[in-house]
């Protein structure tokens, strides 16, 4: 084996299809930041009534302006509604991908502790599966999850 796992004599995977997994993965990264976002803004707004840029900086462990930079986007997008010095709130289109993401992040999350990953491991390892995890894989996660039970 070399450096790179592949032996003497062993055949690269296809061209095409590696770079459509690379393209997959650096479109689900654009995807988590904003996924991320509505799912702490719902989860806020649910929890206290609003989400204010403070809030969301101190649960995501980042910056008043990192938040505010990302807000804009998010509105720019479609999925949030903000005012200057006011709580965000979600867009219908936000709402629904908060809840896609808590849900995926469920599936996710029973898969693990299914497996028997300990709940604190488990709850931190869904945080970045939920984001890359295929639909195909997710519904076998779910069979996976009824079968065991």
């Amino acid at each position: 084996m070399t450096s790179l796992g592949m032996g003497r004599g062993q055949a690269m995977p296809d061209a095409d299809k590696q770079a459509a997994n690379f393209q997959r993965v650096r479109e689900a990264h654009q995807v988590e930041v904003a996924e991320d976002y509505v799912e702490l803004i719902a989860d806020l707004i649910e929890a206290t009534g609003e989400a204010r840029a403070a809030d969301i900086a101190r649960r995501l462990g980042v910056s008043h302006p990192t938040v505010v930079k990302a807000i804009g986007r998010l509105q720019r997008d479609g999925l949030v509604e903000s005012l200057p010095y006011r709580s965000v709130f979600l867009t219908e289109s936000g709402r629904a991908m908060a809840e896609r993401s808590k849900r995926r992040h469920e599936v996710v999350l029973g898969f693990l502790k299914a497996l028997g990953v300990a709940d604190e491991t488990a709850e931190r390892d869904a945080e970045g599966i939920e984001h890359h995890v295929s639909d195909e894989t997710l519904s076998a996660f779910e069979r996976f999850i009824s079968d065991s039970r």
